[in-house]
C-alpha cells in the first residue's frame, strides 16, 4: 500500500465491495459516555506532538447493532484550525493498508494543502484493532523456519499455505478474538468515522483517502450520504470485484511496469549491465527468478527465495522514480546468485532489515484481520481450496511469467480464517460529490478498476495522471516528482471550491501541456 509498507500488509493493493445494495445509515449518535477528553499526544507520535496535536481515545460500540453491549476505544487528534475566521469544518484521513495506522496521517496532508489546511481541524484516527486503537492480537509466530537451501516452486507454495493456516490459527486461538474478529470491517470503520464527528458536534465531515482508505471513502458515501462534505479519494478499486479477482488483475499492468523499467534500464546498460534492450534486461531477471526457484539467492545472511525476490519487485515496480533503486537491487541480487560476495544496496538492505526483524510475522495481523473478516472490503472471493491458487498461479506463467505466481498465489490467511463477517457487503451507487484521483499506470490498483468505481459514484470528477505510481496527490511532500494539476484540483475542491466541471486529464510531470477535459465520465478510457 502506499503508506504502509507492502511487505507488512501482503500486498497492498486496495480492494472494495460487492453485495446486496444497504439502506442509507443512520448518523451515529455516541453514548454519553465518549466523550472526548483531550490531552498530550503520545511520545512516540513525534510528528503530531511537534504540530502541537491533542490526542484523546472515542468510546463506541462494538457491535453498532447492539450500542448497549461491549465497547472499543478508538484513537483520535485534532490538530485545530489555524485559520478561524475561516475555518471550514474537520478534515478526517486514511493512509490505506488495510492495516494502516492513521493518528497522524492527516498531519501529513499540511506539506500540500499548504493554507487550506489551516482552515480545518486536522482529525487522525488509527481504525478499530489497529495501532493506539483498542488492538485485535494473534498468539507469538513464534521462531521461523529456516529458509531452504534447495526449493521448487511447488515447495515454496506449500510453505505458503503453511504460513497462511498458521497465522489463522494464531488469531483464532487467542483470547477474545472470537468475539472481536467478526466486527473487522470497513462498515464499522466507517461507522467510527461518523462517531468521530458527532463526537466532535460537526454536521459534516471532509475526509482524503489513499489505496484502501480510498475505497473507505466511498463507502462513507454510501452510508452516510447526507454527511460527507468534501470527499477525496486516490488511487480506488472496481466496487464490483472480488478481492482475489483484484489481486489477479493486477498482474498484466505489474508486467508493463516491468516492461517500462527494463527500457529504462536498457537505456543505462553501461552503468548496470544488464543489456541494452529491454527483453535482455527482463531477461536478466526471469534468470534470477528461475534459479532461485531451484536455489534461494543468499546475500548478507539471508536466503531469498523467488516469492520474496518478487515482492521486492513489486515493491520498487510502483513507482517510475524508483527505477533507480529497483536496477541497483536486481543488480546486487544477479551478482549474489552468480556466487559473488555482495554488500545490499540500501534499498534492498532495509528490506532485508525488516525480514530479519523479530516481529515480521505478528506486523501481518493487522493486514489479514481486514482483509479476511470484511464482506464489504474487501470483497471476500477468498478460494477455500489451495488448488485453486495453484492452477492459477502455474496458468499465469505464460503471460505473466514474473509477476503472475505472485499475484495468484495465496497473498493473506483468508481461506482458513476462523470468524465470518457479521454483515452483507456494501455496495456502491450513489451522487455524493467525490474527487477522484488515479494514476493511469497504477499498477497496484490498475486503472480501470477507477473508472469502475467512477461510474458508481455519478457525483464524482476523475482527476488523472498519466504516471506509473501508485497514489497522486502529495508525491512532492513524499519526495517524488509532484503532480501540480492533481495537488491545485485537492487543495482548490479543499478550500472551498467546486468540482472540476468535467473529468480532467493532467500533463505528465515535466510536461508543457495543460491540463485538459479527460473525455466525459469514463476519464479518457484507454
Amino acid at each position: 500500500m502506499r503508506l504502509a509498507p507492502v511487505l507488512a500488509v501482503g500486498l497492498g493493493i486496495g480492494g472494495l465491495l460487492a453485495g446486496a445494495v444497504p439502506a442509507v445509515a443512520k448518523p451515529v449518535v455516541p453514548p454519553t459516555s465518549s466523550a472526548l477528553t483531550w490531552g498530550p499526544c503520545p511520545g512516540e507520535q513525534k510528528e503530531l506532538v511537534e504540530a502541537g496535536a491533542e490526542c484523546a481515545h472515542l468510546t463506541v460500540p462494538l457491535d453498532y447493532s447492539g450500542p448497549g453491549g461491549r465497547t472499543l476505544r478508538i484513537a483520535v487528534s485534532r490538530v485545530k484550525a489555524k485559520d478561524r475566521a475561516h475555518r471550514r469544518g474537520i478534515l478526517l484521513s486514511n493512509p490505506g493498508g488495510p492495516g494502516g495506522a492513521g493518528l497522524a496521517t492527516t498531519v501529513g496532508l499540511r506539506a500540500t494543502l499548504k493554507k487550506v489546511a489551516d482552515q480545518y481541524d486536522l482529525i487522525g484516527f488509527d481504525p478499530r484493532f489497529l495501532g493506539g486503537s483498542t488492538p485485535v492480537r494473534c498468539d507469538p509466530a513464534g521462531t521461523p523456519e529456516p529458509p531452504r537451501t534447495t526449493t521448487s516452486p511447488r515447495l515454496d507454495f506449500e510453505d505458503g499455505v503453511r504460513r497462511s493456516r498458521s497465522t489463522a490459527l494464531r488469531c483464532a486461538r487467542h483470547d477474545g478474538n472470537a468475539a472481536l474478529l467478526p466486527h473487522a470491517s470497513s462498515r464499522n470503520v466507517a461507522r467510527d468515522m461518523d462517531a468521530i464527528r458527532a463526537a466532535l458536534g460537526e454536521r459534516k465531515l471532509s475526509y482524503y483517502g489513499v489505496s484502501y482508505g480510498a475505497d473507505l471513502g466511498a463507502v462513507y458515501t454510501q452510508m452516510f450520504p447526507r454527511r460527507a462534505d468534501r470527499i477525496v479519494v486516490d488511487s480506488s478499486t472496481d466496487p464490483d470485484a472480488t478481492q482475489y479477482e483484484l489481486f489477479r488483475r493486477a498482474g498484466r499492468p505489474l508486467e508493463e511496469g516491468l516492461d517500462e523499467w527494463a527500457a529504462w534500464t536498457a537505456r543505462h546498460a553501461d552503468t548496470y549491465r544488464f543489456g541494452r534492450t529491454g527483453p535482455e534486461v527482463r531477461a536478466t531477471v526471469q534468470k534470477l527468478l528461475d534459479g532461485a526457484e531451484r536455489r534461494p539467492v543468499s546475500i548478507a545472511g539471508t536466503r531469498l527465495g523467488a516469492p520474496l525476490l518478487r515482492l521486492f519487485l513489486r515493491q520498487f515496480v510502483q513507482h517510475q522514480e524508483d527505477d533507480a533503486a529497483l536496477a541497483r537491487t536486481v543488480r546486487a541480487l544477479a551478482d549474489a546468485a552468480a556466487g559473488h560476495d555482495v554488500r545490499p544496496n540500501p534499498e534492498l538492505a532495509a528490506m532485508l532489515d525488516f525480514l530479519n526483524s523479530p516481529d515480521v510475522a505478528d506486523s501481518m495481523t493487522g493486514g489479514a484481520v481486514f482483509m479476511c473478516g470484511d464482506a464489504g472490503w474487501p470483497a471476500g472471493g477468498w478460494p477455500r481450496d489451495p488448488r485453486t491458487y495453484w492452477r492459477n498461479m502455474e496458468r499465469s506463467r505464460g503471460d505473466q511469467p514474473v509477476f503472475g505466481p505472485l499475484v495468484n498465489d495465496m497473498t493473506a490467511p483468508c481461506a482458513f480464517w476462523p470468524s465470518t463477517p457479521r454483515e452483507p457487503a456494501v455496495r456502491i451507487g450513489n451522487d455524493v460529490p467525490v474527487l477522484m484521483l488515479q494514476a493511469r499506470r497504477d499498477n497496484n490498483v490498475p486503472y480501470d478498476g477507477a473508472l469502475a468505481l467512477h461510474r458508481k459514484l455519478r457525483g464524482s470528477r476523475l482527476v488523472t495522471a498519466d504516471i506509473r505510481s501508485h497514489g497522486v496527490f502529495g508525491r512532492g511532500a513524499e519526495g517524488r516528482t509532484a503532480v501540480p494539476c492533481a495537488d491545485r484540483a485537492v487543495t482548490e475542491y479543499l478550500g472551498g471550491g467546486a468540482l472540476p466541471a468535467a473529468d480532467v486529464a493532467c500533463p505528465a510531470p515535466g510536461g508543457r501541456r495543460e491540463a485538459r477535459p479527460a473525455g466525459g465520465r469514463d476519464g479518457g478510457r484507454r
